[in-house]
């Protein structure tokens, strides 16, 4: 399977991590990009001199604020046409840091890789076979999933449903809205829980789950609480800025930056022991190699962390989540089933993570991306509130929009994020190689890896772009060999 993400769309983020994995099994979500991966106010009140619409129940639209009191119609529009040329301003300065900061931080050149992948060289056709049939398998439910996700951003966005879902709630507009965002995140997971047993069910028939029913339904819950706690009070912040700021998109946008930085910083500590637990590397020689391997990498590492994944799945795993004091390297216990010296690539090609801040400015550029998408939502907001039938983003009946505008972002942003991350990822397998200068455990690691996780070893096109955020096991022997032969070193 190419990085295909779950069916539900709400996998723990610790049963696949975002970043650093070695394997190719590490599907990063569009919102949590501070990891190699993450996830993710004043009222006024009604008589306050704002304009009221007929059917808003008491809250103001965006328009209509108190710098249009008196003004006429030309005045207005010319008002608002300032306004949104500053924000098209913003929006051309944070596009053009966003490439800035992607040009300096991703790796673009690789070493040149003379013969192409060959997933017949390295795996047999009882293993090609079996993943070709895993990934037939999976394809179904996961285009589903996809299909599931587009429709529902439409509707959200195209059609008044969103609103109607949410006329009905009575109370505060920020109740109305915080309820909002759970009748609607709720009605999707349920649209979404039979695409999610059926491919839980496929990977338990091929022997990568190892979950009970309860165990699975737990994960998705727990997941689902904090992806609508995350959505609904962006939702509220959004809302409540609109109310109460013309420029509203300038205190969304920082909050939007600050807000993925925050959650990148914390996710290790908060979000992640939700989904497992995590204790110190036992003493013994595999950690006083990794803990000196380290050193030696000029990497501060005070400890490697083991998750207990295997009561979850049989797929080997690793990754560093968090920056500064939350930063961290782990290892599923499962892969502590595979000779040391493999393990010590793997951790190797963590380091390379670790050493070149690749967390760090992941966050960096999905923070920058959630800004841009603020400001942005100023500008079209207006286009879509007409088909969503809502009289402003300051209406709590907005948040349905709300909801769509940020997932079709999502979806957007997915391919582009993939393209840094398989240029991130194979500079970790560089430094790995780099690092421990052992071309031939390298290669056995990654098909120890494919084989185990039952990875697409020949993804097509539109996988590749839609799900691959690391490069394929045959790319990543292939430039190992390239490797080898570029340093002189006996290539396997």
């Amino acid at each position: 399977m190419s990085e295909r993400q779950d069916t539900d769309g709400a996998t723990p983020r610790t049963g696949r991590p975002p970043t650093g994995d070695p394997a190719d099994g590490g599907a990063r979500s569009a919102d949590d990009g501070g990891h190699r991966s993450a996830d993710d106010g004043g009222h006024r009140s009604a008589d306050d001199g704002i304009a009221r619409s007929v059917d808003d129940g008491g809250d103001r639209a965006v328009s209509g604020g108190p710098a249009y009191d008196g003004k006429d119609d030309d005045d207005r529009q010319d008002d608002e046409g300032r306004l949104r040329r500053q924000a098209a301003l913003a929006l051309a300065a944070l596009a053009a840091l966003i490439l800035a900061v992607a040009a300096f931080a991703t790796p673009w050149r690789a070493p040149a890789v003379t013969d192409p992948p060959d997933p017949a060289r390295d795996f047999t056709a009882a293993q090609l076979a079996r993943a070709q049939a895993f990934d037939a398998a999976t394809s179904l439910p996961s285009y589903l999933s996809l299909a599931l996700t587009v429709l529902v951003a439409a509707l959200l966005v195209a059609t008044p449903l969103g609103a109607r879902a949410t006329g009905w709630l009575r109370g505060p507009w920020w109740l109305r809205v915080i309820l909002g965002v759970v009748v609607i995140t709720a009605a999707t997971l349920a649209l979404r829980w039979p695409l999610g047993m059926w491919f839980e069910s496929i990977l338990r028939e091929y022997g990568l789950s190892t979950q009970t029913w309860p165990s699975w339904t737990a994960d998705r819950l727990k997941n689902a609480a904090v992806e609508t706690f995350l959505l609904a009070l962006t939702t509220t912040v959004l809302v409540a800025l609109a109310r109460r700021f013309r420029r509203w998109w300038i205190p969304a946008a920082t909050g939007a930056f600050a807000l993925t930085v925050a959650a990148s910083f914390v996710y290790p500590v908060v979000v992640e022991p939700l989904f497992n637990d995590f204790t110190p590397m036992r003493e013994g020689p595999l950690r006083t190699s990794l803990l000196e391997m380290a050193a030696r990498d000029g990497v501060p590492v005070e400890d490697v962390l083991v998750a207990d994944a295997s009561r979850r799945t049989t797929a080997l795993n690793a990754y560093v989540s968090g920056f500064g004091a939350t930063r961290r390297v782990v290892v599923y216990d499962t892969l502590l089933r595979a000779p040391e010296p493999e393990v010590e690539l793997v951790v190797a090609h963590e380091l390379g993570h670790a050493g070149h801040d690749d967390v760090l400015h992941g966050t960096l550029l999905a923070g920058l991306g959630a800004a841009l998408g603020a400001v942005l939502l100023f500008l079209i907001f207006d286009l879509v509130r007409r088909r969503a039938a809502v009289p402003s983003i300051a209406d709590p009946r907005a948040a349905g929009a709300l909801l769509g505008l940020m997932s079709v972002g999502t979806l957007l942003a997915g391919p582009v994020q993939n393209v840094v991350s398989r240029h991130v990822e194979a500079r970790a397998d560089l430094h790995a190689l780099e690092l421990t200068r052992d071309p031939a455990t390298f290669v056995a690691m990654q098909k120890r890896l494919a084989i185990s996780n039952i990875s697409d070893l020949s993804p097509d096109a539109v996988e590749y772009v839609l799900y691959a955020s690391h490069p394929s096991g045959p790319e990543r022997i292939a430039l190992a060999r390239a490797w080898a032969r570029l340093n002189g070193v006996p290539a396997p």
